[in-house]
């Protein structure tokens, strides 16, 4: 009734002045409303039922991020819709072997902002996931990344190990060959010519 008073006339002129039919009058639109209500009503009602419904925030720990994050529990809270999971996505990890400045860099600008997530949301279920060094596609791929919601991610290597050493020494020494290879492939293009 509310719509119709404050939008009837205005559905009657805007049909009458396009040349619609019946099917868009005023009381065929507002019927259309109306018997849409039932399905708004049942929607609303589960979408603020914890038990069939949580929202889960999906951020990066930056400064926008952590900022429309909290708008977006704020608006989800006035609804009343359950939102008490964050992920915390594309995190550089600390005890990664990185040797990188720029990456030591994000790695502190990063922390920052995570330890803001833990402080406004700490009765919040918050997972943080790495940033890997590919897109995450395909099934094989999601079945991968996904165990990671339920197991705290670690990484591979963390810095200062025997293992990350070894793997420092593996991969230069694959690199060495590949460059080795690379040279010869050029060499052999000379004499060719």
């Amino acid at each position: 009734m509310s719509l119709k008073n404050r939008f009837g006339g205005l559905i009657t002129q805007a049909s009458r002045l396009f040349g619609l039919g019946d099917e868009f009058s005023e009381d065929a639109m507002l019927g259309r409303l109306e018997g849409m209500r039932d399905i708004i009503q049942q929607v609303n009602k589960q979408f603020k039922d914890p038990d069939m419904t949580t929202f889960v925030c999906v951020c990066i720990p930056e400064f926008l991020s952590l900022y429309e994050t909290e708008r977006l529990v704020q608006e989800l809270a006035k609804f009343e819709i359950d939102a008490h999971n964050i992920i915390i996505n594309q995190v550089i990890f600390d005890d990664e072997a990185v040797e990188s400045k720029l990456l030591k860099a994000r790695i502190k600008m990063q922390q920052k902002y995570i330890d803001q997530f833990y402080m406004l949301y700490d009765d919040f279920n918050i997972t943080k996931l790495p940033l890997l060094p590919e897109e995450v596609t395909g099934v094989e791929s999601l079945k991968r990344f996904s165990k990671h919601f339920i197991t705290p991610y670690k990484p591979a290597l963390t810095k200062g190990t025997l293992e990350e050493l070894q793997q420092r020494v593996s991969t230069l020494r694959l690199q060495l060959k590949e460059a080795e290879e690379e040279l010869d492939k050029l060499k052999r293009g000379k004499h060719k010519v």
